[in-house]
């Protein structure tokens, strides 16, 4: 049987780090000061799992898979560690981070060489595994359930495996089905298939009749397809803007037959492969690396933005940390929150106020935020303050963000004069921006006209609404008061919070860096009887939305009609996987995934009169039809992994998320026990009024007759990014990481409506 890590060892070959990892080690793991405990660990020769245990003969064996790693940080980078070791030993640190909630996996080598190693390895091999075409991913998954099905592991799949294998891949046949597949495979009727048995079987398991069906309409040449015939397949089917010459270069790139290759001919192999690609992905390609202007204002674009960043769970009672900044930051948020409250020993904490969250230190937060802000994102983060501390205790915030962030923190304004309006995002790459309180106007930093050292400043807010909620029986004061200390005043730019009190009131009064946040509900009224002077606003000003202090369980709230109005700074609750976060993740897919979407055209422009909730004639209204086929999934996970007679019934539903107009939501019956390869094969037709505002979210859910549905899996992006044509969908699961290997296969169309 095929080993699965073939792929990643061809490609790295005779490389050190692999050989050391399949070698395996002794590490230390460590989870307290006190518990600290040696363990060997290896690479399986599957390249795909880790083994460990406390001596070498592997017994009882834990196992994990490498395409549950999230990443691989060098050092004392995670909280364990930092607590838990010494300065001196973090050369030999490095810790594992998951995907899912599983903890971090914090080790120690034997020295800093072997630590090097084992990170270098480890991100080598994901990196590789990452890179594996759709197909080769496919092939692996396949593999790696054949493996598990042979029980006694001597290569070879009796009758009983097979059902089993069946079973694994999540697809249940009748019995007769099974039979049949494995009398036409053991060509030597043995009782068992072997070598090109097991291969025969493989392919006729994977074969794929909508894609033979698909190659055999548009192979016009010698029943293959010809360069020409690839060429008119994308143009008329596609629907892309190609040339002979590109489609030359996928036959040059796909195709696995040399004659073939030679003749400038794709076979249905090198079709498939193509199809399973990125080129035959959902997704535009043009989209995927920082495709937009990024010279506007800052306030021109949304921005991706998380609401009590610290929170690793819910707001009453579950713990603050450091790691949830770096989650945040590494999936590209760049508005993160920090609720800064006075600490013991003079030093300032951040965590939930007046709940049993626990703290967590505001020096430790800036120094995780100073390391991870920029490593999936150049583009800048601002750092939203919530302040409740003493003048003291402010001071020694403001040297923390000042000695730690050093340069990168803007503390005056670009060009060193006073702005008319919101530098860019290019502009600001690689720059920190502090959002709060400030004790004057802007325009004092070139003038010297304050010196005073502290003064009284209306609190957040947000914070005022925490404070209310929390202490119900003080009389609710008009606007509550604190103390601002200068230091702390005077590293706030281009985001200094103001109350806010109406769109006149702001535009007659407010200057273009002053801003406001404003609760859920608030902006959901001033979006439904306000749109066009909400929208108006927030071309020249920032507008910041958070959830209601009522979601103690850290729920989110919808934030599409939160863009539909051109707000930028839509805070949500990061921590919690929700169709909310789907979107939020959906929206910032495009644009290199950089966290910044420039709005469109008509929620920047001062002319324009859009209301997304009456949909007046504008340059916004361009109505569209969007056809969908869904044609078949192919490896969709089994829900219930620990029992192996659970196969899933799955049925698809696509989504449309937009201006009300055009939200709708149409699903596909079930299929009964296959998630292997299940086949709908059906139509769907949305009618869409602002194509630039609409997201299209696609939920392959398990059907339960008695019970809810359980997802399955999830995708979701901006209509502007869907190709046309036949393509593949990948799936992510509901906290948002890729499912290796299942996806669904539809065909698109989206055209102008009067054509339709």
């Amino acid at each position: 049987m095929a080993t699965n890590g073939t792929g990643v060892k061809d490609s790295l070959e005779g490389d050190p780090d692999l050989q050391f990892l399949l070698s395996g080690a002794t590490l230390v793991k460590i989870r307290s000061n006190s518990w600290q405990k040696t363990r060997f660990y290896k690479l399986e020769e599957d390249c795909k799992t880790m083994k460990h245990e406390s001596r070498k003969v592997f017994s009882q064996s834990q196992t994990f898979s490498l395409d549950d790693i999230d990443s691989v940080r060098s050092g004392r980078q995670s909280e364990g560690l930092n607590k838990h070791t010494d300065h001196d030993v973090e050369d030999r640190c490095f810790s594992i981070i998951f995907k899912n909630k599983r903890k971090n996996l914090d080790l120690m080598a034997a020295d800093p060489e072997q630590a090097k190693m084992w990170v270098n390895g480890l991100e080598k091999v994901i990196s590789n595994l990452h890179n594996l075409s759709r197909q080769k991913r496919s092939e692996h998954w396949l593999i790696a359930c054949m493996h598990k099905a042979d029980k006694n592991n001597d290569n070879k799949m009796t009758l009983k495996e097979v059902k089993h294998f069946l079973r694994q891949i999540n697809v249940d046949v009748a019995e007769n089905y099974a039979t049949d597949l494995f009398k036409q495979c053991d060509k030597s009727n043995s009782g068992t298939l072997e070598d090109m048995e097991i291969k025969h079987f493989y392919d006729l398991l994977t074969h794929r009749e909508e894609i033979d069906e698909i190659y055999g309409k548009h192979a016009q040449t010698e029943g293959q397809m010809s360069a020409k015939d690839l060429l008119n397949f994308l143009l008329n089917e596609q629907r892309e803007q190609a040339s002979m010459r590109d489609a030359l270069k996928l036959i040059e790139k796909y195709e696995v037959d040399d004659t073939a290759k030679g003749k400038k001919h794709m076979t249905k192999d090198g079709f498939m492969m193509y199809i399973q690609h990125e080129e035959g992905s959902i997704l535009n390609q043009k989209h995927k690396g920082v495709y937009q202007d990024m010279s506007q204002p800052l306030s021109h674009y949304y921005i991706s933005s998380s609401h009590n960043t610290y929170l690793m769970e819910d707001q009453l009672k579950g713990p603050s940390s450091t790691e949830a900044y770096i989650k945040a930051l590494m999936k590209s948020c760049r508005c993160v929150e920090l609720d800064c409250w006075d600490g013991p020993n003079g030093e300032p904490v951040i965590y939930h106020g007046y709940t049993l969250t626990s703290k967590v230190l505001f020096e430790d937060v800036i120094k995780a935020i100073k390391e991870y802000a920029f490593k999936t994102s150049e583009y800048p983060v601002i750092l939203s303050l919530e302040n409740h501390c003493t003048v003291e205790q402010q001071r020694l915030m403001a040297h923390h963000m000042i000695s730690i962030l050093g340069d990168a923190l803007l503390i005056t304004p670009l060009d060193n004069k006073m702005p008319a309006n919101f530098p860019s995002p290019e502009e600001l790459k690689g720059r920190f921006l502090i959002k709060g309180k400030r004790l004057n106007k802007l325009d004092t930093v070139f003038t010297n006209s304050s010196t005073v050292e502290e003064d009284i400043v209306s609190e957040e807010d947000e914070a005022a609404e925490v404070k209310d909620n929390e202490q119900p029986q003080k009389p609710k004061s008009k606007k509550s008061k604190m103390k601002l200390a200068k230091e702390l005043s005077d590293i706030v730019i281009y985001c200094k919070s103001v109350h806010f009190n109406g769109f006149e009131h702001a535009k007659n009064n407010q200057a273009f860096y002053e801003m406001s946040s404003l609760k859920e509900s608030k902006a959901f009224g001033l979006a439904q009887n306000s749109g066009t002077a909400f929208m108006h606003h927030n071309m020249e000003k920032l507008s910041r939305i958070y959830p209601a202090g009522s979601r103690t369980d850290s729920s989110n709230y919808n934030p599409v009609p939160m863009w539909n109005v051109g707000c930028q700074i839509v805070a949500l609750n990061f921590q919690t996987s929700s169709k909310e976060m789907h979107l939020n993740q959906g929206r910032f897919l495009p644009n290199g995934f950089c966290g910044y979407v420039l709005k469109p055209e008509f929620q920047r422009d001062l002319t324009s009169q859009f209301d997304p909730n009456t949909l007046a004639n504008g340059p916004w209204l361009k109505r569209k039809t969007f056809h969908i086929m869904v044609i078949s999934g192919q490896q969709l996970p089994k829900i219930n992994k620990n029992k192996n007679s659970s196969i899933v019934d799955p049925l698809v539903r696509v989504e449309i998320f937009g201006v009300p107009a055009d939200n709708a939501s149409k699903e596909t019956r079930y299929i009964e026990n296959n998630g292997f390869n299940p086949v709908w094969n059906e139509r769907f037709q949305f009618d869409i009024h602002v194509p630039e505002l609409a997201m299209v979210r696609f939920v392959v859910e398990d059907y339960d007759t008695t019970s809810q549905n359980d997802l399955v899996g999830q995708y979701c992006l901006p209509l502007s990014s869907v190709q046309n044509g036949y393509r593949h969908v990948p799936l992510l699961t509901k906290r948002g990481d890729v499912i290796s290997s299942a996806g669904i296969f539809v065909h698109l169309m989206l055209i102008d409506a009067q054509n339709t």
